[in-house]
């Protein structure tokens, strides 16, 4: 197979666009050609001669040399409208930006389609992990069972400073923000949403279908107090935000996002700090783990150079899971078994928690493990966040 000369027109000089300079000029067994870099800022200081940058889109999208565009800039509409004109205008594209991926997804599989174009974009979800590529290809015709894992480096970092350094919660991401493993606005990481919009990309991909990110459940760690932290302690677990995706019958599947109590006897229960872990399970491959770096300049310039160096020998998405169509309907007609930590009665009772095997009550904290629906959580989102409660899955029933 042979090789395409690759001429990129890059977008965004961040962390990622800089990580990815490093790992290209590293290199040794590939080479290409970065032509242009569009960035927003024209004051900011550069590490490298202003004369590589522009400041104007189309020096990039109508210049008819650059056969690539590679699109690392933050902002997910900006980034959609460049990511189409590229296809449009014929140029295979590689992107990092998983909420821009996630809530166009079947729009940019079908304008790929349409454009006779690739787009590719492995370090969306899980960095520095080749899940994607994994599930296009390995696991083309398995039948899976279920995928899970860790995939925010941010929430991960907090969860392992509270619990191996006894840090508050505000202190933890505090922290992670002076080292640039957070945003100085966090919400998406600590939240869930970051999470939420890798499983959706992840889910495409693993069972053939393109949920859009609102219908999937998702609840993150903003809540959490010491006292979940030592009742997790005391029980020997940890608690790791784990999204999961996996089937209720043949051709139905679940998913959410929610923190969950992990034994020490569990692949995740040592995926600590920026580190993301995913687990498959499958009917003839059964369990397989893979862990990487989920954050950081370099672990994901490393996956964009991966999608880059598939993208100079022709690679494409085939999506065959959507293909094959297997997996047609999507529920939340799910029961779980959870903590909820909670001082509220009357929030206790919106729960609807049924088959109560563990009850605490004192004066600061009661907590209840039982069972609830996942279409109940899903009707209570808007009011989480602004409920003193923290809700835990504890794993024991999947």
């Amino acid at each position: 197979m042979t090789r395409e000369k690759l001429r990129i027109g890059l977008f965004g000089y961040g962390c990622v666009g800089q990580g990815l300079h490093d790992v290209l000029n590293s290199s040794s067994g590939f080479k290409a050609d970065i032509v242009r870099i569009c960035v927003k800022d024209r004051n900011k200081k550069r590490r490298i001669p202003i004369s590589n940058f522009t400041f104007n889109k189309n020096d990039i999208l109508n210049d008819p040399s650059i056969n690539l565009v590679v699109e690392l800039i933050n902002d997910a509409d900006e980034a959609f409208k460049i990511v189409s004109a590229a296809m449009r205008r014929g140029k295979n594209v590689v992107t990092a930006n998983k909420l821009m991926v996630a809530n166009h997804f079947k729009e940019l599989v079908e304008m790929q389609e349409k454009n006779n174009v690739s787009l590719l974009y492995e370090a969306s979800a899980g960095a520095s992990i080749p899940i994607i590529r994994n599930l296009e290809e390995y696991y083309d015709n398995e039948l899976l069972y279920s995928l899970r894992g860790i995939l925010n480096g941010t929430t991960n970092y907090v969860l392992t400073k509270m619990y191996n350094e006894n840090m508050d919660y505000p202190v933890a991401l505090k922290e992670a923000q002076a080292l640039g493993i957070a945003e100085s606005d966090p919400t998406l990481d600590v939240e869930g949403w970051d999470a939420k919009y890798k499983l959706c990309i992840i889910t495409g991909h693993a069972y053939g279908l393109f949920l859009e990110p609102e219908v999937v459940f998702h609840y993150g760690i903003s809540n959490i107090s010491g006292f979940d932290i030592r009742y997790a302690k005391e029980k020997g677990f940890k608690i790791k935000l784990v999204p999961f995706v996996g089937k209720t019958d043949e051709n139905t599947i679940t998913s959410f996002v929610l923190p969950q109590f992990i034994s020490s006897d569990k692949y995740l229960y040592n995926v600590d700090n920026e580190y993301n872990g995913v687990i498959t399970e499958a009917v003839f491959a059964d369990k397989q783990f893979f862990s990487g770096k989920g954050a950081g300049g370099h672990p994901t310039g490393c996956a964009v150079l991966s999608d880059i160096s598939a993208s100079s020998y022709g690679y494409r998405y085939e999506y065959k899971k959507y293909q094959q169509g297997t997996v047609l309907n999507y529920t939340r007609d799910y029961k779980l078994e959870v903590y909820l930590r909670y001082k509220k009665e009357s929030d206790r009772k919106l729960f609807g928690i049924t088959e109560v095997t563990e009850y605490f009550s004192s004066k600061s904290y009661k907590y209840v493990i039982g069972i609830v629906n996942l279409e109940t959580l899903y009707r209570l989102k808007e009011q989480l966040l602004n409920m003193d409660i923290f809700i835990v899955k504890t794993g024991r029933k999947q």
